[in-house]
């Protein structure tokens, strides 16, 4: 197996704080959002692996070595099924400001999305592209701290509500609208009407609702504190259609394709297929395909579905979900307990998050990592928790 180094992420809302608590290093003052371990290659983990011939070895991408031999360091099931690339990018996240209120395509949406602006020769690296890549963003985020978010349309009767309960005269239309259609209809027409609005009228109305959000407090406080990071933005508006949802550590959010969604505040675990693909919806200064963002949404009032792991008798606790290009799972270790057998015939990174285990005989401290090549023996031992990444073959 071979030790990871690898690259944070500066995204202004990343926290300053979490992830240099997390490793024990000083904080540089600027913003540390996320911390990538894996190959995708736009921030690719890097290894020192010995060559047998007694000389140092230079390190290298892991986009590379597995590049290099995908069979050997995935394992055929994995290449036969996924490609010859490592299907799931591991994450530190720590948002200290929201991130952008967004969605995720489907599998099918995302190849019909890449294949027309291919075809429109669309600049990969264009502000304007939507679709970086043919692969749809299915993620799992796990709270390492209390972390909160926003996570899928909440019934439109409790938005209303929330709108009306602010007594601000030009969120009326949308009140009324909530309250006079089925769910999907009245989800559909008012994030249109949000998202389409005159940008200077929006951002008037985001402004008098952040005031009342602040003067009310409680279940509103949430919108006041986004509006503070993102004045007069119609995703403010937005947001009051979602669920909002705070996490306990341990505790996790899987979002599916087509589910708007938000993180706001905390550091957790997160794992998602290797992809860019990204429709934004607000709270950002990025590009906003209004016409394509709703096409890819779904319209349906959800609960977001709060996910806790199922332990098993070996002691590793699975956070389940329905989809293959990745498997979360975590172990808390214990002193004087037999060591683990995590052996699998695919590829695998391990990240400690607390305490001083042992992969093998390399010593882990929060925030390092392990490469585990498809079929490597491999044990863990020691006390402290550890984060496993594989994938369903």
């Amino acid at each position: 197996m071979d030790r990871l180094s690898n690259t944070v992420r500066p995204y202004a809302w990343g926290s300053t704080t979490a992830i240099p608590e997390l490793l024990g290093i000083a904080p540089t003052g600027e913003p540390q959002a996320e911390m990538w371990m894996g190959a995708h290659p736009g921030a690719p983990s890097r290894l020192t692996r010995a060559t047998g011939t007694g000389e140092a070895a230079p390190e290298q991408p892991l986009t590379d070595v597995i590049a290099a031999d995908p069979e050997r360091e995935l394992g055929r099931p994995t290449v036969e099924k996924f490609g010859p690339r490592l299907p799931f990018l591991l994450k530190l996240l720590a948002a200290g400001a929201p991130l952008s209120l967004q969605v995720h395509p489907d599998l099918a949406q995302a190849k019909q999305g890449y294949e027309d602006e291919q075809r429109r020769s669309v600049p990969i690296d264009a502000p304007h592209r939507t679709y970086k890549d043919a692969n749809h963003k299915p993620e799992l985020i796990c709270a390492l701290t209390p972390f909160a978010g926003l996570c899928g349309f909440r019934r439109p009767t409790e938005a209303a509500e929330a709108m009306a309960a602010l007594g601000v005269d030009s969120l009326k239309p949308y009140v009324d609208l909530l309250g006079a259609h089925p769910e999907e209809a009245a989800l559909r027409e008012v994030l249109t009407a949000i998202l389409s609005a005159d940008p200077a009228e929006m951002a008037e109305t985001v402004n008098r609702a952040a005031a009342a959000a602040e003067r009310l407090g409680g279940a509103h406080a949430p919108y006041a504190r986004i509006a503070h990071h993102f004045p007069g933005d119609p995703g403010v508006i937005a947001a009051m259609l979602l669920n909002y949802v705070e996490l306990q550590p341990g505790e996790a959010l899987f979002l599916g394709a087509g589910v708007p969604h938000a993180y706001l505040d905390g550091l957790g675990v997160e794992i998602m297929a290797n992809s860019d693909n990204v429709l934004r919806c607000g709270l950002t200064p990025k590009h906003i395909d209004v016409p394509e963002l709703l096409r890819i949404v779904r319209f349906e009032a959800t609960d977001p579905g709060v996910l806790r792991p199922e332990a098993s008798p070996s002691g590793e606790e699975l956070y389940e979900t329905p989809v293959d290009e990745f498997r979360l799972s975590r172990f808390d270790l214990s002193p004087g307990a037999d060591p683990v057998d995590l052996t699998r015939d695919t590829p695998q990174i391990l990240l400690c998050t607390a305490g001083a285990p042992k992969a093998g005989t390399l010593g882990l401290a929060p925030g390092a990592s392990v490469f585990v090549p498809s079929g490597e023996k491999v044990e863990v031992s020691g006390t402290g928790t550890l984060f496993r990444a594989t994938v369903v073959t």
